[in-house]
């Protein structure tokens, strides 16, 4: 099958996470398996757009800012050329639709051009309120209706989507994200340094600045542990500063920027537990990734996939306080047993949920079903076959 992923924005920093994260190794596993595959997008970096996005071949626009907004507005003219034209020759049309221009220029193109098109959300079309997100829907919304199917993360996000989308809308097929399963070369917690690692963007909703009141928690019990972040900053980078010299951190929490994925895997792979203290995360693909880089993984009660990882013993679960996750971090510094059963647990999640084999086998048979010349919208079959 020929394979159209679209998703609003391609970086050097990697700004706009999970989801293009998630088209890109969704596209590399079909690559894997025979499909023929393109990613489409806007590009943002300090040099010029690459031609692909590790094994995946890319098209790009550079990304300009048309309206207001960190994403919601970017936008390239000749880029609604572009989805014309590729999806002329697409067998699926697969958007990673947010509340955007990209997003609302690729539904709008593969509607017109009457493709069978499949939506996938990313915990980013929940139910607002504002007068300016209505009016985006007035659009957006019939568009996201005619897709052949909507691929949710969560029972959570499926029940927000169905609120904004209304009882016409498409199936809602729920679909986890997956990662390929890795195994650290050799690496024992012995031999790791006791490195607490944050990597997520420096959002407020990522909550940043409790690891660091979290960091002077632990430092106070454990003061040979060492505290780093790493991520593009969103606003939150002068707070975590201001709390890292306020509480006397200065060589104890370090920042280092956004990282390419392959440096973000070996710091995840190098780290004795990687902290997620986002609230209401809608799923948390860097769970996942830390997981199958063989690290211990703590999150909050709000994450997305809190409940399953917790019922597997794959993960520490909190209530989000600094104190709490202090706690919880001291406890795995001072147990490499409790460590290590959380990283086999964590490498049983991947294999058996997150897997992209997993993932990608699910995928291919919403694809057959949607490119069939004489399917019907994806209906109970497939929905409950994936959930």
């Amino acid at each position: 099958m020929r394979l159209l992923h679209v998703v609003t924005l391609v970086s050097d920093d990697g700004a706009y996470g999970g989801p293009t994260s998630v088209a890109t190794g969704q596209l590399e596993e079909c690559a894997a398996r025979g499909h023929e595959v393109t990613l489409l997008s806007l590009w943002r970096g300090r040099s010029p757009a690459p031609e692909r996005v590790g094994s995946v071949p890319l098209r790009t626009r550079p990304a300009r800012s048309l309206l207001p907004g960190r994403f919601t507005g970017l936008m390239h003219p000749l880029l609604v050329r572009d989805l014309w034209r590729a999806m002329g020759s697409a067998d699926v049309v697969h958007i990673h639709a947010g509340r955007d221009l990209v997003s609302l220029a690729a539904l709008a193109v593969a509607a017109l051009r009457r493709k069978n098109f499949l939506a996938q959300t990313h915990g980013m079309v929940e139910p607002r309120r504002r007068a300016v997100v209505r009016l985006f829907d007035r659009l957006y919304v019939p568009l996201l209706r005619r897709a052949r199917g909507c691929l949710v993360l969560t029972e959570r996000e499926r029940r927000a989507v169905a609120e904004v989308i209304g009882p016409d809308g498409p199936p809602l097929l729920k679909l986890p994200n997956g990662v390929r399963p890795e195994r650290a070369d050799g690496a024992t917690s012995s031999r790791r340094a006791p490195e607490v690692l944050f990597l997520a963007r420096l959002h407020p909703r990522k909550r940043p600045d409790a690891f660091v009141e979290m960091a002077a928690l632990v430092h106070r019990k454990m003061p040979d542990a060492r505290f780093s972040l790493y991520g593009a900053d969103e606003g939150a980078l002068p707070r975590v500063r201001h709390l890292i010299a306020a509480h006397g951190l200065q060589g104890v929490v370090t920042y280092g920027g956004a990282l390419q994925h392959s440096d973000a895997v070996r710091a995840y792979a190098r780290a004795a537990v990687y902290v997620l203290p986002s609230t209401d995360e809608p799923f948390g693909m860097t769970l996942i990734e830390a997981m199958s880089a063989g690290t211990p993984v703590l999150c909050t009660q709000s994450c997305g996939i809190a409940e399953e990882l917790a019922s597997r013993g794959a993960a520490v679960v909190t209530d989000g306080s600094p104190r709490a996750m202090a706690d919880a971090v001291c406890d795995l510094l001072a147990d490499e047993h409790k460590r290590a059963a959380l990283v086999k647990a964590g490498h049983r999640a991947v294999e058996e949920v997150f897997s992209i084999h997993t993932v990608a086998d699910r995928l291919e048979g919403i694809y057959r079903n949607t490119c069939s010349p004489n399917s019907s919208p994806i209906g109970s079959s497939i929905s409950s076959s994936i959930t």
